[in-house]
């Protein structure tokens, strides 16, 4: 076989940055372009050729409305928009993200925001010219906010994808970067996660019931809209788009402040004031004008139950030794849920134009301090319970094992018996010969016995220690693993290079005995002599 090329040098970082940024915006303005024709095409429509331009300023401006850049229009202002289509660009620029990984030298971890930088600064620009060119006179994109929501989108989304290919290439498991982080610091993002998470799910599940059980009224709605094949799917996959807006909007329904429908009205446990909507089959989970419905109540206990499971998470994850700091932890863990929650309600509502519909969704900050709140005191409430039971389940062990050592008989120190040689005498008036002990090994068991016993603090820093020790030991055999495996592979290149290619056969390589069709037969040696 022909000699393999020798390997390629590591490409530029910020040209492939460049190249990456351009295949993630095309792949997903593609995409997007595609479900814009379909709509077209169920929709009425003039000639294809009248409407190609508009067609095109349709497909980049929901490419835009993707990336969470709001636009103007005549009546007001589009900024309510689907947090779900943040996850095209995301998935994309992941992607492209890995991609950069394998294709540039990126030598250690901490150089992934060089990568990350390289993405999200052509990605950036490709967005803010984007939005230049979509600008109508019925829809004027925001240029500042699609640089700033591309930069932000691709930095995230990009870096992410260039660490976890290289976290896969090093042989570095997730788990290992959180062990790198203080152990207080880790235990509040798992606390904080477990109870966004909960809120999340307790939201999902409040928006399912509800949709559940007013399913009749958007069942209405879809056929009062005719959508079709294509157009229900169109219409279908808008829902889904909305779907995280819907979930945090009953996140912040069961943390008690509710949201807004549009101006002058609210939808809260404690009032349920609506007016007009828009007809989406999704909003018919709205309760109706009156008292809040009294299964949604049930909701209410979501925070609470999100803080107990945070602060739980928080205490186990790094106990603490004095109990009165540990509902401390708790609460820091609901003020930092609470901040995270208050950025997704700003996120998530917005205004549709109208001046009816210009007040959509909850106030970011009334959310923030609710959650802070209820969150805070459920998470310090069961993070000092949770660390009391730790410490009474510690004490009880180091009391059974004291007890143990107690209850066990010390054994009699054996006196050592000397065997004498033959000619040694023995007899009367001969003393027995008594092999003494060392002194220092006297001294050592004295320093053993008049040691205290190792406090709890002390035996989870040993437990630490030992940790660290076995984790170093992992990480130094598999980068012995990956070194054996290069040097065999660059070995093998040099032996295929060596051989060298199938037309370059030596002398050496050809036999006096050679098959044709099968057929064997052994050159003659006059023929052997003709060819040397």
């Amino acid at each position: 076989m022909p000699a393999s090329p020798p390997e390629a040098a590591g490409r530029p970082i910020y040209s492939t940055g460049g190249v990456a940024a351009a295949s993630a915006a095309g792949i997903g303005l593609a995409v997007i372009v595609t479900l814009t024709m379909a709509g077209w095409v169920a929709a009425p429509h003039d000639t294809f050729g009248e409407d190609i331009v508009d067609l095109l300023r349709g497909a980049v401006l929901a490419w835009l409305v993707g990336h969470h850049v709001s636009f103007s229009i005549a009546e007001g202002q589009i900024s309510l928009l689907p947090m779900g289509l943040v996850l095209l660009p995301g998935m994309l620029l992941y992607r492209f993200g890995r991609w950069l990984a394998g294709c540039c030298v990126i030598e250690r971890l901490r150089h992934v925001h060089r990568a990350a930088l390289a993405i999200a600064g052509p990605y950036a620009a490709i967005a803010g010219t984007l939005a230049l060119l979509a600008r109508t006179d019925e829809a004027v994109p925001s240029m500042p906010r699609a640089l700033l929501m591309g930069f932000v989108i691709a930095f995230i989304a990009g870096g992410l994808g260039v660490l976890r290919q290289l976290m896969r290439d090093k042989g570095v498991a997730a788990r290992d970067l959180l062990d790198l982080m203080p152990a207080r610091s880790r235990s509040l993002l798992v606390g904080m996660l477990a109870a966004t998470g909960t809120l999340l799910v307790g939201g999902l599940v409040l928006f399912l019931v509800a949709l559940g059980m007013n399913l009749p009224e958007a069942v209405e709605i879809t056929r009062s809209l005719g959508p079709g094949v294509v157009g229900g799917s169109l219409l279908l996959i808008v829902q889904l788009a909305y779907l995280p807006n819907a979930v945090v909007f009953a996140v912040c329904y069961a943390l008690g402040p509710g949201f807004a429908m549009g101006a002058s009205t609210v939808v809260a446990p404690t009032e349920v004031s609506v007016g007009a909507v828009p007809a989406l089959p999704m909003l018919a989970a709205l309760p109706s004008n009156g008292a809040a419905p009294v299964l949604s109540l049930g909701a209410l206990a979501v925070p609470f139950l999100a803080g107990a499971i945070g602060g739980v998470l928080t205490q186990r994850s790094a106990p603490d030794v004095v109990s009165e700091a540990a509902p401390l932890w708790g609460f820091v863990c609901g003020v930092t849920t609470g901040l995270l929650f208050a950025a997704l309600a700003g996120v998530a509502g917005g205004s549709l134009g109208a001046q009816r519909l210009s007040d959509m969704g909850p106030s970011a900050w009334q959310v923030g301090v609710v959650a802070a709140l209820e969150v805070g005191v459920a998470a310090a409430v069961a993070a000092w319970i949770a660390n009391w039971w730790y410490t009474r389940k510690q004490s009880r062990e180091v009391a059974a094992e004291r007890e143990e050592a107690a209850a066990e008989p010390s054994p009699e120190p054996a006196v050592p018996v000397v065997e004498l040689p033959e000619d040694v005498p023995v007899g009367k008036g001969l003393a027995t010969v008594t092999a003494l002990r060392p002194r220092e090994e006297e001294r050592e068991e004295k320093v053993a016995e008049e040691a205290p016993e190792p406090t709890i603090a002390e035996r989870r820093a040993v437990l630490r220690r030992v940790r660290q020790a076995r984790r170093r030991d992992r990480v130094v055999e598999r980068q012995a693993r990956r070194e054996a495996r290069r040097e065999l592979r660059g070995q093998r290149r040099a032996d295929r290079r060596a051989e060298g290619g199938w037309w370059r056969r030596g002398r050496a390589d050809e036999e006096s005995e050679e098959e044709l069709y099968g057929i064997t037969y052994e050159a003659a040696p006059e023929e052997v002599d003709r060819r040397d």
